[in-house]
């Protein structure tokens, strides 16, 4: 679907032939900040700007703006797919390492940091994994040794090229799931019980004692009620309060960051609240899968500017909100949007009755939204040197 019709005017993506974006100032033609990549805005406060990749996309030879714009615009990318347990070891026992270490060297000779996901999650998993559990062919014995031989095989193929891992993933429920009350859910809780998250992260550590390792969920964004039983976020507080305290590795705690533009959003207080009582418990925080849907109406998708411009101003604010409460907090490492283009976005696919899409910072052109746009003024004007402190204004006499 193209809706091209609620673009800024003017609005271009600046493919500079370095990667890191700007050209070198002088005295007499200094850098204009909003002329830099996000990832070179995001450097100057110590914080990585990421992106998920979509190999083919990478690979794509008819379609060079997109690996030139993973280059330039980000400091860190995310295997959207690559490196998911269905996509490694499709077969049992044979291993796809070729996708996976693609995006490891392009990271390399890019000089970006790697986020790697995921290493235990209920969703695609192999055929042969699920199958052979279902019909009794692999006991919950060997289910266990199976999970601790693929985390310590796929940590240890990437050691020392890792920055942050997602080990656990969406391990809690919703409370619109049936039970309500929030549970640990999924294949790996249902089988082998929620002791499987510390020796995930045991076992994570033992393959690689430097990386960082995450806890990685949806909907925790900010505190709700602060009853576990219906507030996820406190849900997970709890649980990585406990784990802390048992003496399992866990460095950080991911809010991936899927908004809607439809609900009622969170304030940018909301959020930094939350990342700041999460790092009380010693633990690094990091946005890691963020965009911001809209539900693609009939007037939306018939080019109606008055449906299509709240849409675009709502996704530019709760983008910003999220970056704007990582910038606050310096345990927040780093902020990853979850694909950068609607050309290669998963929302249109995933959520269809009601339509969605819309999400990313860019349309199928490659041409920036006004999220684009906000993020990199958060990123310029959250200190020195474009904000320094006022001059005051003498009385003229």
């Amino acid at each position: 679907m193209q809706l091209k019709r609620w673009l800024v005017a003017g609005a271009v993506v600046i493919m500079a032939a370095a990667v890191a974006g700007a050209a070198p100032a002088t005295a007499s033609h200094p850098v204009d900040p909003a002329q830099q990549s996000l990832r070179t805005l995001g450097l100057r406060h110590n914080l990585y700007l990421g992106t998920a990749v979509d190999l083919a996309a990478l690979n794509d030879s008819a379609d060079p703006q997109y690996r030139a714009t993973v280059a330039k615009e980000f400091s860190s990318v995310t295997a959207e797919n690559a490196m998911k347990w269905a996509e490694l070891e499709p077969t049992r026992g044979t291993y796809n390492w070729g996708p996976a270490d693609e995006l490891v060297a392009f990271a390399k000779r890019n000089n970006q940091k790697l986020r790697g996901h995921v290493l235990v999650w209920h969703n695609q998993l192999p055929a042969w994994l699920t199958d052979g559990v279902n019909d009794g062919s692999i006991s919950t014995d060997e289910l266990r040794d199976l999970l601790r031989k693929h985390i310590t095989t796929v940590v240890k193929r990437y050691q020392g090229k890792i920055w942050q891992w997602d080990v656990v993933n969406e391990a809690v429920s919703d409370p619109w799931d049936n039970p309500p009350t929030l549970h640990y859910k999924g294949f790996w809780a249902q089988h082998l019980g929620p002791g499987y998250i510390a020796d995930a992260f045991r076992w994570a550590r033992a393959a690689d004692p430097k990386a960082l390792l995450f806890y990685n969920d949806y909907n925790i964004e900010a505190f709700g009620s602060g009853d576990p039983a219906n507030d996820k976020t406190q849900f997970v507080y709890d649980m990585v309060r406990q784990l802390r305290r048992d003496g399992v590795p866990v460095d950080g705690v991911g809010s991936q960051g899927h908004l809607g533009t439809q609900y009622g959003n969170y304030s940018t207080l909301q959020v930094a609240a939350a990342l700041k009582k999460f790092a009380g418990l010693g633990v690094a925080t990091a946005f890691t899968e963020v965009d911001v849907r809209s539900q693609l109406t009939e007037g939306v998708q018939a080019g109606d500017s008055n449906e299509i411009n709240p849409r675009l101003q709502a996704s530019a604010a709760n983008y910003s909100a999220l970056l704007q409460a990582c910038l606050a907090d310096r345990h927040c490492l780093s902020y990853t949007v979850w694909g950068f283009t609607d050309k290669h976005s998963w929302v249109p696919g995933w959520f269809s009755d009601p339509p969605e899409g819309m999400a990313t910072i860019m349309d199928e052109n490659y041409q920036p939204k006004r999220a684009y746009f906000e993020l990199k003024a958060d990123l310029i004007y959250s200190g020195p040197p474009y904000v320094l402190p006022r001059i005051p204004q003498r009385p003229r006499r």
